[in-house]
């Protein structure tokens, strides 16, 4: 096994984190509108 980074992995990892974090910022967002609205 070698200690040298792949790039294919860094993808991944790139990857899975856009999966994760895109739901969670357009929920953020989302609530954001939201309390404009309210606050509007």
């Amino acid at each position: 096994m070698d200690n040298k980074p792949k790039p294919t992995s860094k993808l991944v990892i790139l990857l899975f984190w856009l999966y994760v974090l895109a739901p969670l910022a357009w929920g953020v967002s989302a609530t954001i509108k939201k309390a404009m609205a309210l606050f509007n």
